[in-house]
């Protein structure tokens, strides 16, 4: 029998969120609402400034907001929890430990109280193999480069089995093609685990690639989402194919003139 995807898997309502400093109140987000579709994938892009990272981590249940509510499967987010993993641009890998038991280690928080080990053992190779790591299983992250620790973050979030996985600008520190090639393998990685996915960007031709929708912030202080962009591409989707793409380059383009109209708006 097929599963019937929950339209509001994730729900964001009338969030707001304000930060006390040193200059007295400072009001990041206003009146936030957002549904997330289960096994959707969700791009979040704006200028520097405008809470994208803010949002993420009222997801990840890291922050809580000032007013309003947010819900993960029907359940309100108060907290961190295992099934919504986060992934940071900076890998923050154990660097005594190899990529077997840095990934282990989540596997272990996780599961260890009701699996066995061996148990525990297959689901950390499952996922190792998954992002195309088993090679360098026992290698530790000062023997492997940029992208394959990157990858091995995003296999410690995939073993936790999460619902929902959140991923925070994850391949902005890399160099061009390995970015790329890192973006090609999380699509395909995320047809095969078919969980939610919220992504943080800056790169348009990112969150087109990789999105079902976009999801585009106002400026701050009290930024809010301007509109919000469907990506009605057919999936697989194949990079160089999209290149050529009509549609593809409207949805860039249209894209492109929000970030800049904004970008003057705060000029002016």
């Amino acid at each position: 029998m097929t599963k019937i995807a929950q339209e509001k898997y994730v729900q964001l309502e009338n969030v707001n969120m304000s930060f006390t400093t040193k200059k007295g109140t400072f009001d990041a987000l206003k009146d936030i609402n957002l549904n997330i579709r289960e096994g959707e994938f969700i791009s979040i892009i704006g200028h520097s400034g405008c809470g994208k990272s803010t949002v993420l981590n009222l997801i990840a249940g890291l922050l809580n907001p000032t007013q309003g509510n947010l819900f993960c499967a029907g359940r309100e987010i108060g907290g961190p929890g295992p099934e919504r993993a986060v992934v940071f641009q900076n890998h923050s890998l154990l660097p005594w430990l190899t990529c077997f038991e840095n990934v282990y280690l989540a596997v272990e928080r996780v599961f260890g109280a009701t699996e066995q080990k061996d148990v525990l053992r297959e689901k950390t190779k499952a996922v190792i193999d998954l992002v195309g790591l088993s090679h360098a299983s026992d290698k530790r992250p000062n023997e492997i480069s940029g992208g394959m620790k990157q990858r091995v973050g995003i296999a410690r979030a995939l073993a936790m089995e999460p619902k929902v996985l959140l991923l925070d600008e994850p391949f902005g520190a890399l160099d061009a093609l390995t970015r790329a090639h890192l973006q090609d393998e999380l699509m395909s990685i995320m047809d095969k685990s078919g969980c939610t996915a919220v992504m943080v960007t800056h790169d348009v031709d990112e969150a087109v690639l990789l999105s079902d929708r976009i999801v585009m912030m106002t400026n701050g202080p009290s930024a809010t989402i301007g509109e919000i962009l469907e990506v009605e591409l057919d999936r697989p989707r194949k990079r160089l194919a999209l290149a050529e793409d009509g549609h593809y380059n409207h949805l860039r383009s249209k894209v492109l003139k929000f970030l800049y109209e904004r970008h003057a708006k705060k000029a002016a």
